[in-house]
């Protein structure tokens, strides 16, 4: 038995062949990619807010590459450059 095959806080990953926690692993994925993973396939009750979270954690990634590429948007959502 490995900490994989046990899960704290109830079994909202359970349904799945691997563990979200696996993909992130096998893939190299950073800590907002993971968690955008984790939050889209988690099967809670409270389904909006895990997609509000994911939304979140897609919102620093754009900001990321907005920075990265020296570029954001305005309110209106054109492209701006810095």
């Amino acid at each position: 038995m490995t900490t994989l095959d046990t899960q704290i806080g109830g079994n909202h990953y359970g349904v799945f062949r691997i563990q979200p926690v696996e993909f992130i692993r096998a893939n190299g994925l950073n800590f907002c990619e993971g968690n955008v993973i984790k939050y889209t396939i988690r099967r809670k009750n409270n389904r909006l807010e895990d997609l509000k979270k994911a939304r979140h954690y897609i919102d620093m990634l754009i900001e990321d590459e907005e920075m990265r590429l020296g570029t954001e948007r305005d309110q209106d959502g054109n492209e701006t450059t810095t």
